[in-house]
């Protein structure tokens, strides 16, 4: 009986491996190991069937078996390999790459230099716990003007420095803000003391030339809280300047202005010299003007709905456009807005390079 069931086993292993052999690709290769090898194979089947014999019959029949699934799969694994050998010359006749053509540089983005003093701004006020405060370009007159104490007959409102839309029917004109101080209204309006947030945007005004164009970029700042002095606000920009230039000292100095917004009012200067065409912040006698600041105005503080004598705050406002062109040597602010892609390949940052305190804001 058992010579009888080896031949079936021969048999068996050459109908296998023609049915492997025959196989013409990985999907008719799957199916005949299924057949083989699944667990309702053929070789399982008589795997099974090894329960059913006698001690003598498992002896003679278990390693004959068992040779039989080890050179089917054997078989199988070969012919797998002998198709993807297959495959892989096909692909190596079929595609191709002319290796005389020139490599095309990948295409590399730049961060402008706005977008990079934005970020670096953005990045030394939020370790002192400012927020970001934002607003719409469009505004009322109320929020731009108003109510921040500008007399009705100031020049701002003409329209040599305001670009006003057309009147609405009850002749209210809405404008492009011209600053960024408008938010500062909404944000007392909205939100209860203490307030500390920085504003970055763009702003309008009917200006052009090498210095000023009709659309710039800004940061404010805004402080608001029951006890805040002038010293608060000068150590504030104090850190700022220092750390925006990357120096470890900065000479600075306040002189009285006026804003309409502010009582007192300053600007802020910091020492500077000429070394050619470069600029150094920190060192020589000259006197270089970046920001305006002052304490918030009590009229400023009441249109908003807050108490002057419960709460006083200070505020900033700097042009992010000028700051770049200072601290990078940028000549000409008209370029900033020209979209030529050499001036921003040459004066344009890593995209990769994130500001950060920690790790340089410019490098």
């Amino acid at each position: 009986m058992m010579d009888g069931e080896m031949q079936d086993l021969e048999t068996l292993e050459r109908n296998l491996i023609a049915r492997v052999d025959d196989a013409a690709d990985a999907a008719a290769l799957d199916e005949a190991r299924v057949a083989a090898l699944g667990k309702r194979g053929v070789i399982s089947e008589k795997l099974k069937s090894l329960g059913r014999m006698t001690p003598d019959e498992r002896k003679v029949m278990g390693p004959a078996i068992n040779g039989l699934k080890e050179r089917v799969a054997a078989a199988i694994e070969a012919k797998r390999a002998r198709l993807e050998a297959a495959a892989l010359e096909e692909r190596l006749a079929t595609e191709k790459v002319d290796v005389t053509l020139p490599v095309r540089p990948e295409p590399r983005g730049r961060v402008h230099p706005v977008s990079q003093v934005f970020e670096e701004i953005a990045a030394i006020f939020s370790a002192m716990g400012f927020d970001i405060a934002e607003g719409p370009d469009i505004e009322d007159d109320f929020h731009n003007f108003t109510a921040l104490n500008f007399p009705p007959d100031h020049p701002a409102r003409e329209l040599h420095d305001t670009f006003f839309f057309e009147p609405k029917e009850n002749g209210e004109r809405m404008l492009l803000r011209t600053h960024t101080s408008p938010v500062q209204i909404r944000t007392m309006m909205s939100r209860k003391p203490p307030i500390r947030i920085i504003i970055p945007g763009r702003t309008f005004r009917c200006d052009s030339d090498q210095t000023h164009t009709p659309m710039f970029h800004q940061v404010e700042g805004l402080v608001i809280d029951r006890e805040t002095h002038m010293g608060h606000l000068k150590g504030t920009l104090e850190a700022f300047a220092r750390a925006f230039f990357e120096v470890d000292a900065v000479r600075t100095r306040f002189r009285p202005h006026f804003f309409p917004f502010t009582e007192p009012s300053a600007e802020m200067d910091v020492g500077y010299e000429r070394v050619g065409n470069e600029i150094r912040i920190g060192t020589g006698a000259k006197w270089m003007e970046i920001l305006g600041c002052g304490m918030v105005h009590p009229n400023v503080l009441r249109n908003c709905g807050l108490d002057p004598d419960e709460y006083q705050g200070f505020a900033f406002g700097m042009g992010v456009d000028r700051l770049a062109m200072l601290k990078y040597g940028i000549p000409d602010l008209r370029d900033f807005f020209t979209a030529d892609a050499r001036w921003l390949e040459h004066y344009g940052f890593d995209p990769l390079d994130q500001p950060s305190l920690w790790a340089g804001l410019s490098r």
